[in-house]
């Protein structure tokens, strides 16, 4: 089943995001074969990163609980707020990846 987890920074979380970075990709690179996608969200500038948003393939939520918890950002307390919500995707993807 897919979760979606839409995770924002807190406000103060300064630099935090840049030097967890290397740990949080690691982290998702384990579970590749499971990412429908991922990648940060941005404010309108483009390039600021301001969360996180996830939608990977697990089991039930007790495992992509399991998998959050031990989530390189999570743990740091980078984010703010998390929401983790199951998900069907019901639309054809036509954008958002290269051809």
């Amino acid at each position: 089943m897919l979760f979606c987890f839409h995770m924002t920074d807190r406000p103060d979380a300064g630099d935090l995001r840049q030097r967890v970075r290397p740990a949080h990709k690691a982290y998702l690179a384990q579970v590749q074969d499971r990412i429908a996608w991922a990648g940060p969200l941005l404010q309108d500038d483009g390039q600021t990163m301001l969360g996180s948003l996830l939608v990977l393939d697990f089991a039930s939520r007790a495992d992509a609980e399991a998998w959050l918890a031990q989530e390189p950002f999570h743990q740091a307390g980078l984010y703010g707020q998390v929401q983790l919500h199951a998900f069907t995707n019901l639309w054809p993807q036509r954008v958002g990846f290269a051809p």
